[in-house]
């Protein structure tokens, strides 16, 4: 009787889950997001995609984008299907998709679901039998959402800031391939800026005190700091116009809907000389950026008529250069607190923000980083109200970017009937320590869309850096079609195989092993990146472990036994892994050296603090 009652607690939610995952909140003022990309140029790009990854095998598939698979939620569809193998053992796998994106997506699912292949920042594994395996019968699938939205304002920073076109070109194609349909696309704003400085009076000197150098722009470009590691040269500037441009029309060949800047009301300090009579305050300083010079960016205050007059003029330039596809993200107060917690107040600040954009843009939706809600104590209940309400409802979509940790859609009531999206932060700073949170990115996406009056439009990846934890970033995006919870040991096994080509016991072990403990944290550790190896040296630092290390140890140990097969250390997938398991397991050792050390120091045993020394030495070595 127990085992019948655990199947059908086991097949309850199942179903619950099901039902979570086909509740979608339809917005009409968002049904005007979609690509107006014609479905051949969409097409052509998917078919250039495969043919970049698989140029001996693109033949064996056939393309079709057509946008009559939408359904009236404007969800992405995918159909994938097959013709029986001729004798000569050629076979045709057809894949339908809604939208270029779509199709991407149809295509990774067969890759992943029938070939045992994987496509990640740190390689491929391609190996695809001489026979594409049938699809035995066909593959219908809608995604759960209306949006899959991927980066963070800081990516352009800790990762992409130095990459070419050839780089990113890789990028998008990675994103096409996870359904990626809502990307932030933030490339040479500050070109469009210097435009609009300049016309309002502005000097050259005014303008390189406020922008930050390229490896800042993303702090610059959210009010954090200004000036530091400045000036911006002209060739910068126009680098990043021409790549903005490849970008942005790639982008949009796989029917993707890029974000774009918009007006936040940060201005330089020469607008008070410009404007003596402006209304024009500073935000306080920021992450110990206490000069004068670098820190307390000017925000122009929103009952000026000058922050309609200098936002519409950014709208202006901006939309002239770039075109638009209607969605703009704007940040005013990310790790600022505004300076005044009064409704009226914050009220107007969004309310002319918005305006702004609207003004320029009469179909503008406002992107909005719900990180300060979840970093700042400020923003209670009734501050956030005033400040997402000020806009109309559904012109505004509130990225809750830390949500499989510190989801803010409840506490605000799924945002006071804004919609949002449901973000897996997961990286701060583009460290490179093992960590996920698997188990809240396997069941919370399920919940929220199932939340009482849930406003949820999607899903995100929203990380401060990339190309890292490859793992946690495969494991979510299949959230955008997973109709329920995965059974992640099974998943990790396919995962390994995938990642590898052929099974391994001792790899599949080892994942085993990663995935119960680093990949497994299920504590609310807020920033698992302060890693003793490389902080700045102290006898104060500790590490937090959230997880048992001789399981790290165990699968570092099973890693290596796995090198002894010669096809094993031929793929650079896993000599990847195998970098990655070993830094996190000297990591480990390194900050129990650490403990020992200053326990010898502090009890002034100068023998014990010698040979804890010189152990550490012998073994940092080995």
């Amino acid at each position: 009787m127990k085992l019948i009652y655990l199947h059908l607690c086991i097949i309850s939610t199942a179903l619950l889950f099901c039902l979570c995952s086909t509740t979608r909140n339809n917005f009409d003022e968002l049904s005007h997001l979609t690509s107006r990309v014609p479905s051949d140029i969409q097409q052509q790009a998917v078919e250039d995609l495969i043919q970049r990854l698989i140029p001996d095998k693109s033949y064996a598939f056939k393309i079709i984008v057509d946008s009559s698979l939408y359904g009236t939620d404007l969800c992405d569809h995918f159909v994938i299907s097959s013709n029986k193998a001729e004798s000569s053992g050629f076979r045709v796998i057809t894949i339908e998709g809604s939208s270029g994106v779509a199709a991407s997506l149809g295509f990774y699912y067969y890759l992943t679901q029938y070939c045992g292949c994987q496509v990640t920042w740190g390689g491929h594994q391609l190996d695809l039998p001489a026979v594409l395996p049938a699809v035995p019968s066909k593959v219908s699938i809608t995604t759960n959402d209306r949006f899959r939205y991927y980066q963070n304002v800081c990516t352009f920073s800790y990762s992409s800031v130095w990459w070419n076109w050839t780089r990113w070109e890789k990028e998008i194609d990675w994103m096409a391939l996870r359904g990626i349909n809502l990307p932030l696309a933030f490339k040479a704003q500050e070109a469009i800026w210097q435009k609009v400085f300049m016309n309002v009076g502005l000097t050259q000197s005014e303008i390189d005190a406020h922008f930050g150098g390229p490896g800042f722009l993303s702090w610059s470009r959210m009010g954090n700091i200004r000036g530091w590691g400045g000036p911006i040269s002209p060739d910068w500037h126009q680098q990043q116009v021409v790549l903005q441009h490849k970008i942005l029309k790639r982008m949009r060949s796989f029917g993707m809907i890029p974000v774009l800047p918009g007006f936040a009301g940060h201005v330089p300090k020469g607008i008070e000389r410009v404007f003596p009579n402006a209304s024009v305050s500073q935000l306080g300083p920021w992450s110990h950026f206490t000069n004068k010079t670098y820190c307390c960016t000017y925000l122009l205050e929103p009952e000026d008529p000058l922050f309609q007059t200098i936002g519409q003029a950014f709208m202006i330039e901006m939309i002239k250069e770039f075109g638009s596809d209607h969605v703009y993200n704007a940040d005013t107060f990310n790790e600022n607190t505004p300076r005044s917690n009064k409704t009226t107040y914050l009220s107007s600040v969004s309310s002319a923000i918005y305006s702004a954009m609207r003004a320029q843009d009469h179909n503008a939706i406002w992107v909005l980083q719900g990180w300060m809600f979840a970093h700042d104590e400020f923003w209670q209940q009734e501050q956030v109200k005033a400040f997402v309400t000020a806009v109309p409802t559904g012109k505004m979509i509130i990225l809750d970017l830390q949500a499989e940790l510190f989801p803010q859609y409840k506490k605000f009531e799924s945002y006071y009937g804004q919609p949002f999206i449901w973000c897996m932060l997961h990286n701060f700073g583009g460290t490179l320590g093992l960590y996920g949170a698997i188990d809240s990115i396997n069941k919370n996406p399920f919940v929220a869309r199932n939340f009482t009056q849930s406003s949820m439009v999607g899903i995100g990846l929203a990380p401060e850096g990339i190309e890292q934890n490859e793992i946690i970033y495969e494991f979510m995006a299949e959230n955008a079609w997973r109709k329920h919870p995965a059974d992640t040991q099974l998943w990790v096994e396919n995962y390994a195989y995938n990642r590898y080509g052929f099974r391994n016991g001792n790899t599949e072990l080892a994942w085993q092993y990663l995935l119960r403990s680093v990949y497994n944290c299920t504590t609310d550790l807020k920033n698992h990146n302060k890693y003793i190896i490389v902080r700045r040296p102290s006898l104060k630092l500790s590490e937090n472990i959230w997880y048992n290390a001789s399981d790290v140890f165990n699968a570092w140990t099973l890693m290596l036994q796995a090198t002894r097969n010669n096809n094993m250390l031929k793929n650079s997938l896993f000599r990847y892994d195998l970098v990655d398991v070993t830094r996190q397991s000297l990591q480990i050792i390194g900050a129990t050296f650490y403990a020992q050390i200053v326990q010898g120091y502090k009890k002034r045993d100068t023998y014990a603090l010698r040979l804890k020394i010189m152990h550490a030495n012998s073994g940092l070595v080995l």
